[in-house]
């Protein structure tokens, strides 16, 4: 067996008894029941094994969130989460616990959830504190560290996008368009809020939006990281949430066309985030 061979096989021994030992101290130290499975939940969901986290972890997490009796005990979730995300190295838990957390805001009341993870950002300075996360026990884990702290900018992003509009892009329903008034471009597609807003939202939205679409762009995995299983999952669901905010985007800059009737609407961001055609596509094509 090969130097690298036994040092990968070392860090997976050492992986599980750090995942063992962590989720018998949650057992002992967590106080009630429903916390105790809590905390379990959120080892087990961020192990060191190298495979997306499993569907009753990530159930268990939700559930807690959703029947949580007081804002105190999403604080506990979201600080669990944090206190997991502090406390490691190693890449695949940093990944996965950034996982559970876009999970939860996708699929969960995000609501109570966000709220928390936003007051815990303002405290901090950032929500997820991942600027200089790094793993540098191989080539491999180099790679997709980077990507790792790519990730995390895109949900601190969303997180600070939510703040501005005041709701999910990603959850919103679009709606049927509303007949065109007089003068202006006859609308054939369904469509988001920002289709309707008046031209001081749209000053204060759009910017936002247009920085969450090139976080979003800037997910394109590079290096070794770029055929990682783990990494393609999480990439996954950053691509899911790429139409409703182009969506939104483009409602949003035709409705202010109409508005504001500028010829030189660039003029109007103080330093837009370029977009082309090329990077999508390659976007895309990595995730597959």
């Amino acid at each position: 067996m090969g130097t690298a061979s036994m040092q990968k096989s070392w860090r997976k021994a050492c992986g599980a008894i750090k995942d063992s030992t962590t989720v018998s101290l949650a057992k002992v130290n967590s106080g009630r029941d429903h916390l105790k499975d809590l905390d379990v939940a959120v080892v087990k969901a961020t192990s060191h094994v190298e495979r997306p986290p499993k569907d009753r972890h990530l159930a268990t997490v939700a559930a807690e969130i959703v029947s949580a009796r007081s804002r105190t005990e999403v604080s506990h979730c979201v600080h669990a989460l944090a206190r997991r995300l502090s406390n490691t190295s190693n890449w695949v838990v940093a990944l996965k616990a950034l996982v559970v957390i876009h999970r939860a805001l996708r699929e969960g009341d995000g609501g109570a959830f966000r709220e928390e993870l936003l007051s815990h950002g303002r405290r901090r300075g950032h929500a997820l504190q991942m600027s200089s996360f790094k793993d540098d026990s191989g080539h491999l884990a180099w790679d997709c560290s980077a990507w790792v702290r790519t990730y995390a900018l895109f949900l601190e992003e969303r997180l600070e996008c939510f703040a501005v509009l005041r709701y999910d892009v990603e959850a919103e329903r679009l709606r049927a368009p509303a007949p065109a008034a007089e003068g202006q471009t006859p609308h054939t597609k369904a469509q988001g809020r920002t289709r309707g807003l008046g031209k001081d939202d749209l000053l204060e939205q759009l910017p936002a939006l247009q920085q969450l679409l090139f976080r979003l762009v800037g997910c394109q995995p590079e290096g070794a990281a770029f055929g990682n299983y783990l990494i393609q999952y999480a990439l996954a669901l950053v691509l899911k949430e790429s139409f409703k905010i182009y969506c939104a985007v483009n409602d949003g800059i035709i409705n202010l066309v109409d508005v504001v009737r500028l010829p030189a609407i660039s003029e109007i961001f103080s330093s837009p985030p370029s977009l082309s055609s090329d990077r999508m596509t390659a976007l895309r094509s990595s995730s597959t």
